[in-house]
């Protein structure tokens, strides 16, 4: 009982010195989206100013964005930087606002009115598409849909991708197709210690495919994964990657406009070693390393197979098939020739590229590009003038595209973090007078402590199953564990 006293006082005194440290701050900030963009400007913005307020607003019930939904299971060392944002998020002058959507409970001039600046982050949530004939058959998905799906997006749980053909087609060699591919193909052992959804693990239980092919429009020295993600395809147990050597044998394709004429040099792969930058080169190196040992080796009867293929490019999709065109590069770029492949594609899976969506009207946005118009983090009033919307920016997927990894976004991050706190202080916008921020009225809105309930239910539910987590997937779910 006394305890509990004590308990109820503690957390009493705590919210008092939060709305006293949230009174004497003048300046009020709110960031949309609780992605990595979203808690890595936070966390600048905190500690450049010791008179400001942040509050993330999130359209999901959880924070976390990318990293929760979008990192591979069978990799918990990515989703350490959780740490890092938790304790941003535990300091007093931020709040957390769970269960907000930008556009539908509140507008971006609402969001203005109550705060000194906006800046958006809520990332990239839609699938950039091949323009195929029979691409919306139903065995034609996108590796980012799959990736929700295994990791417990709410609503990615009633995909239902098809696994009972041998044969899977990944269209896009970047590391997210190859973490696909790795899940494909890894024993089923090995991802039930993850946090791998269980609807997940049971279709992988049932699952028939035996090879992935990992197609690409250019070739090795091109190719968008990186080192530290093939190394892993190489250790899957079980599993033989099976490179073309013919796409390692090189061709040097040059156009010259002054004579028209097209010369080929016939420079291998190997070859071009000495004259690439040293993350390449390594990455190459392994590759040839790779092929080397394949020559070496039979196929093991039982084995499941990783099949890369370059200078490819989409042409047509067929029910169990799939039909490209033989590319050659011409100044790097993949061109296109008459000749043409088919490859066997029980499922195939477009992992091409991401594009932001424009949530509400009030934003500056480019529909072709699928992201914000800003120049340098600052959101454009007009983009043909280049007038900037003083207080309004833009920090992740949603203003550089779908480009770079977690460290490349928090680089993005702190630097449009410190041109709020540059525009500030250089008095850009008004922050003399005082802004109310978001109120909580009616909305059912999930704080930072009912975001801890749902994890700490999630964690509990996990070590049943001896997972880190087992993951609440439904909303309606999450808002009653949160206490909304």
């Amino acid at each position: 009982k006394l305890l509990n006293i004590y308990s109820k006082s503690f957390r009493t005194s705590a919210i008092t010195l939060q709305n006293v440290q949230q009174a004497t701050a003048n300046k009020r900030i709110c960031i949309v989206g609780a992605g990595p963009a979203g808690f890595y400007a936070a966390q600048y913005l905190l500690k450049q100013l010791s008179d400001c307020t942040v509050d993330i607003v999130e359209k999901l019930p959880v924070p976390f964005g990318l990293v929760r939904f979008g990192v591979a299971p069978d990799h918990p060392e990515v989703k350490n930087v959780i740490n890092t944002f938790t304790k941003t998020a535990e300091n007093p002058r931020l709040r957390f606002f769970g269960n907000v959507t930008l556009g539908t409970d509140i507008s971006l001039q609402q969001l203005r009115e109550r705060y000194h600046a906006v800046l958006l982050t809520y990332g990239a949530d839609q699938d950039r598409e091949l323009q195929l004939e029979n691409e919306q058959q139903p065995h034609v998905i996108s590796a980012r849909k799959l990736v929700a799906w295994y990791n417990g997006l709410p609503g990615a749980e009633h995909l239902k991708p098809d696994l009972s053909g041998r044969d899977v087609t990944i269209v896009g060699q970047g590391n997210v197709a190859v973490d696909v591919a790795r899940m494909l193909l890894s024993p089923l052992d090995s991802l039930k210690i993850t946090d791998t959804t269980e609807y997940a693990l049971a279709a992988l239980a049932e699952s028939k495919v035996e090879r992935v092919h990992l197609v690409g429009r250019r070739g090795p020295l091109q190719a968008a994964f990186t080192i530290k993600e093939l190394r892993e395809m190489l250790k899957l147990p079980k599993v033989q990657t099976c490179w073309r050597a013919d796409d390692f044998a090189g061709e040097s394709t040059n156009y010259f406009p002054q004579t028209r004429r097209i010369i080929i040099s016939p420079i291998g792969i190997s070859d071009q070693l000495d004259k690439l930058q040293r993350p390449r080169k390594r990455l190459t190196e392994l590759m040839l390393k790779s092929l080397g040992e394949q020559s070496q080796s039979k196929v093991t009867p039982g084995s499941k197979q990783f099949l890369p293929v370059f200078l490819r490019a989409p042409k047509a999709i067929a029910n169990n098939e799939m039909e490209f065109a033989v590319t050659q590069l011409q100044d790097n770029a993949a061109v296109t020739t008459t000749e043409t492949e088919r490859l066997p594609a029980d499922l195939i899976l477009r992992s091409i590229g991401y594009k932001s969506s424009c949530v509400d009207t009030g934003i500056n946005f480019n529909a072709a590009l699928g992201q914000v118009c800003n120049l340098q983090g600052r959101v454009l009033r007009d983009s043909t003038t280049k007038s900037i919307e003083p207080g309004l920016y833009v920090a992740g997927w949603l203003g550089t595209g779908p480009t770079g990894v977690i460290l490349t976004t928090m680089n993005g991050a702190f630097t449009v973090a410190k041109t709020i706190c540059d525009d500030i202080a250089a008095n850009t916008f008004d922050t003399s007078t005082s802004k109310p921020g978001l109120e909580l009225g009616n909305m059912p809105i999930v704080t930072w402590q009912g975001w801890q309930r749902i994890d700490k239910y999630e964690t509990e539910a996990g070590k049943s199953r001896g997972k880190p987590r087992e993951k609440i997937v439904n909303i309606a779910e999450m808002l009653r564990i949160a206490g909304v």
